[in-house]
């Protein structure tokens, strides 16, 4: 399509202001630069400031830089001139699509891009800047491997100082020591990933570069008391929540029936599945402490909320602990082993439905963190009712078990303490959580309900509990008791996993007796889920 009028006769919204206007003055002076250009940012954080963009309540739009994979700023959003579409998918079966503008300036953050760190820099030291948000995942914080070892590239960054560094929060401080260096001026560092506690997180990785360079003297002296001053630098908390799956076959095809061109997904040199398009639910929350030292764009007239510290960990911990993840957890883990490929079609079987049903409404909300600002039992209305089976989500179990041992936890083991420590409440009343403890060992046996073997997802513990299901098999006699739980304790006494030891707990005993029936051969999950949900 070419012009205006045949994406609107095609059903498209598209930017309602001058774009060229908004890029000379975002450009000029920018307020708002964010690291990681995936889906997620493209559906919910460019889609806010397009609004508000239509409706003239900003006239500036965004700068988006990508720290770790450069090949999507240069085959997707240099391409395509930093315009995408982003397609809804709601959950009635229909479709909202839409042209999306606000971005109007991609970077490479790499330092061996000469010209675009140069630009990098020149927008940290403009005064004018206010937040710096990221999308990077939760691993992009990390200094350490998982045995606690410095990272390469972190330990010669921290060596060689602020001048080249090549990690993704070497480069970032190194930024923030350019703004320092161009007269201190205050900045907002918003983590907008989906990680408990995500500012702490980010500060803390900062800080440790900022530490070790002036302990070194490589850098001015001051550049860390600015990096600590919460006055100065400040490191919001936020809660995060939209699902974006990967760009669907089905999307690309109505958008190639709408007569777009160049529609095809890239997959580039580190794995990332990036496409002109993004495909995203029509819910979407975003949770941010409300703490600017220079000031922020009204972003809360786009539906973004702004409160305290305290408010934003308990919305946290509503989400995690009791509202969302432990139900697509509990999905994912019985959705692998009954052999489905969509989180949306198990919500059609009745089984799995009560299950999640009563995971979330019996034994989730007695205990759960209520923030105040959004009830929880509405928000469990709305994921069970309208956005877990919403047919247009291409969500698959196999996705949502990745690192299901470093889940348990949180997801499920913060309401069990809380069970514990209730006077009114009791432990032993908990069934169905400790369901989806035994569906989660009889998933890593990796053989489904029908007896055929299939894929585990990836696990960084899969290497410790693989070994425990060695010798036991389907539907054999041997399967005793005592052999069944001489394997397995070692998994139930593991706080690591679930937060808790189980048989401390009292919980590890029920745990075995489904565990045990789960084994009883073809068709047992199934049976042992009738019989219990």
């Amino acid at each position: 399509m070419n012009n205006e009028k045949e994406w609107i006769e095609k059903g498209y919204a598209i930017p309602l202001y001058d774009r060229r206007a908004v890029a000379e003055k975002t450009k000029s002076a920018p307020y708002w630069i964010h690291f990681g250009a995936g889906n997620i940012f493209r559906a919910f954080q460019a889609n806010v400031v397009q609004n508000l963009l239509n409706e003239r309540i900003l006239d500036k739009g965004l700068i988006v830089a990508e720290g770790f994979d450069y090949e999507i700023i240069q085959k997707m959003n240099h391409p395509h001139d930093d315009l995408s579409i982003l397609v809804t998918l709601k959950a009635d079966g229909s479709v909202e699509k839409t042209v999306v503008g606000s971005v109007v300036e991609s970077l490479c953050a790499d330092t061996q891009n000469h010209e675009d760190f140069f630009r990098l820099r020149e927008i940290f030291a403009n005064t004018s800047l206010q937040m710096v948000s990221f999308t990077i995942t939760e691993k992009g914080y990390l200094l350490t491997d998982g045995k606690g070892n410095t990272l390469s590239s972190v330990a010669a960054d921290m060596e060689n100082g602020p001048e080249k560094p090549k990690s993704y929060i070497g480069k970032i401080t190194s930024l923030l020591y350019t703004r320092f260096q161009a007269g201190a001026t205050p900045v907002a560092m918003v983590s907008m990933d989906n990680c408990s506690h995500n500012g702490n997180r980010l500060y803390e990785a900062v800080y440790a570069f900022a530490d070790k360079w002036s302990e070194s003297g490589l850098t001015e002296k001051g550049f860390k008391d600015y990096i600590g001053n919460s006055g100065k630098v400040s490191f919001p908390w936020t809660m995060i929540d939209k699902i974006t799956p990967r760009p669907d076959p089905s999307i690309e095809e109505i958008l190639k029936k709408d007569g777009v061109e160049e529609t095809a997904p890239v997959i580039t040199d580190k794995h990332t599945y990036v496409a002109p398009f993004v495909n995203a639910e029509e819910c979407q929350y975003l949770v941010i402490e409300d703490d600017f030292p220079n000031g922020r764009p009204p972003l809360e007239k786009g539906g973004i909320i702004f409160t305290d510290r305290e408010t934003v960990d308990k919305v946290e911990k509503m989400k995690v602990c009791t509202c969302l993840n432990p139900l697509h957890t509990a999905l994912a883990v019985f959705g692998c082993v009954l052999g489905y490929d969509l989180i949306s079609k198990e919500m059609k079987d009745d089984v799995l439905r009560r299950l999640v049903e009563e995971i979330g409404y019996e034994e989730g909300l007695p205990v759960v963190i209520d923030p105040g600002i959004l009830d929880p039992k509405q928000f469990i209305d709305t994921v069970l009712n309208v956005r877990i089976p919403n047919p247009f989500m291409p969500d698959t179990p196999q996705r949502i078990a990745t690192d299901t041992s470093q889940k348990l936890a949180i997801r499920f083991g913060e309401t069990v303490k809380a069970y514990i420590a209730s006077p009114q409440l009791n432990v032993s009343d908990l069934k169905r959580i400790p369901l989806v403890f035994a569906g989660w060992l009889r998933y890593l046996m990796s053989i489904d309900d029908d007896g055929t073997p299939f894929e585990l997802s990836p696990d960084p513990l899969l290497d410790d509990l693989l070994p425990r299901m060695v010798g036991l098999s389907l539907g054999c006699d041997d399967n005793t008791e005592e052999k069944i739980e001489k394997r397995i304790r070692p998994v139930l006494e593991n706080k690591n996993i679930f937060g808790v030891n189980l048989y401390d707990a009292g919980l590890a005993p029920l745990v075995c007796i489904y565990f045990r029936e789960m084994l009883a051969g073809p068709g047992a999950v199934r049976k042992t889920l009738e019989k219990y949900v």
